[in-house]
């Protein structure tokens, strides 16, 4: 037998076993970090072992300690699943062992992440001639939007970032809505451009477009304004057209970070959440959210390709440049495993209609939640729920922290605690192509359960 064939094989089985699991295993993990170490033994041996004892060993010490996100009742964070043609993809991925930074030195990459990225910029609704990139999620997917942009905008204002550095350039203001993601204050950071200036949202964190306007009348340089497609805890979208068009004409640059929400304009009947969206100059969003994609795969989209490449690209005599352009020019590392492969495989699966139906059917499970929790004694659901995320109360902090924390103990779902406008919440993230009716009825049920027992 081959090297690979006997670890293959037990990895193989050991997979199928976890995925049949997960419609009765607990959500939560069984076992503490320490409780699997012990079983992995801290020791390094000072001999080697059969690869097909280390794969056995490897999911006889995890398999406690291990959460059942792809299961249909996770809705902890905004985490997909993995669907059947991206994870048989992405084996292949790790099978061909592909370094894809290269056009000219991985050709099957360079035409699946081509076509991939062409289909992409259909689907979203997003200007064709857009630069896509494959990043590892959305907090390098922002930082690289974010790069072009802050690069962009020095240079309207006469200054060359990359040759002179930011110490002594003009100050670049970011204005953001006050419920962004982290992420975006993380990139900044990474950026070198410091906290972003908070404006006003509503009551489902949607920015004010009047108090926009305000802040840009204050901008005196450089700017950029970052709106959000899908607010983590009511799931709402900054109101686009009127935003992007003020912003413009006070020469930002507008990035809008759709993690997941950005896929509502693959659905006829959830488009109108994005409407204006495609007048930005760049997009961030997530594979593995939405899409069902393995980890890690983040998508960044820039509409001006050659901002993108000055920001992101380099040259090295040892590397072999190709006329179309690298891959690497739109992303932040060179080395990097063959991320469109697995994107590909699940547009390819789905197809158009398909991807349309699986954002349906998600927003109308998060719709059925909601709908179970409102029915529940003392609870109160908290916003909007026009897309697939869900906030609820049930009554003090203390109780609502309480009936979370009952519910993990219970393991029929996972859902997260969270604090949204000043007040303790249970949230709620429908992303994973596999939740069905039936799975969410159970998660109703464990969560009247954990009600009643208060």
């Amino acid at each position: 037998m081959k090297p690979h064939a006997q670890a293959l094989d037990h990895a193989h089985r050991h997979a199928l076993e976890w995925l049949s699991s997960l419609d009765d295993r607990p959500v939560p993990p069984q076992a503490s970090s320490d409780e699997v170490a012990k079983a992995l033994g801290t020791e390094l041996p000072a001999g080697g072992t059969d690869a097909a004892e280390v794969v056995d060993l490897l999911v006889r010490a995890c398999d406690p300690g291990l959460t059942a996100m792809p299961s249909g009742r996770f809705f902890g964070f905004v985490i997909g699943g993995t669907h059947p043609a991206a994870l048989a993809a992405d084996w292949m991925v790790s099978a061909w062992d592909q370094n894809c930074g290269l056009r000219r030195l991985t050709p099957a990459h360079s035409a699946v992440e081509d076509i991939t990225s062409d289909w992409l910029l259909d689907l979203l609704g997003l200007p064709a001639q857009s630069a896509v990139g494959f990043v590892t999620g959305a907090t390098m997917s922002n930082f690289t939007a974010l790069a072009a942009a802050r690069d962009a905008v020095l240079r309207r204002a006469g200054w060359d970032v990359a040759e002179r550095g930011l110490n002594g350039g003009p100050r670049v203001r970011v204005l953001v809505g006050a419920e962004r993601h982290d992420t975006v204050d993380l990139a900044l950071r990474y950026l070198g451009l410091g906290a972003p200036q908070p404006v006003a949202v509503d009551d489902q964190g949607r920015v004010l477009a009047d108090a926009m306007h305000a802040a840009l009348a204050e901008v005196d340089g450089p700017c950029i304004v970052v709106l959000q497609a899908g607010n983590v805890h009511s799931g709402a979208f900054d109101p686009f057209a009127d935003v992007i068009a003020d912003a413009h004409a006070h020469d930002a640059w507008v990035h809008v970070d759709g993690a997941f929400g950005l896929w509502a304009g693959v659905s006829p009947t959830r488009r109108a959440l994005v409407e204006g969206v495609e007048e930005a100059d760049s997009w961030t969003t997530d594979a593995h959210k939405t899409l069902n994609v393995p980890y890690d795969s983040g998508l960044v989209i820039v509409r001006d390709r050659a901002a993108l490449r000055a920001a992101m690209g380099m040259h090295g005599a040892y590397l072999i440049h190709d006329e179309l352009g690298e891959p690497f020019d739109k992303v932040p590392e060179i080395s990097r495993r063959g991320r469109a492969f697995p994107v590909w495989a699940v547009l390819r699966s789905l197809g158009r209609s398909g991807i349309g139906d699986l954002v349906d059917r998600l927003c109308g499970h998060a719709s059925a939640l909601a709908a179970g929790l409102a029915a529940l004694p003392g609870a109160r659901v908290l916003n909007d729920v026009v897309f697939t995320q869900v906030c609820a109360t049930f009554g003090s902090d203390e109780r609502t922290e309480e009936v979370v924390r009952r519910l993990l103990a219970d393991g029929t779902v996972w859902m997260s605690g969270s604090t949204w406008q000043g007040q303790s919440v249970l949230r709620i993230s429908v992303s994973n192509w596999s939740t069905t009716d039936d799975d969410v009825r159970r998660s109703v049920a464990a969560i009247r359960r954990a009600v009643a027992e208060l």
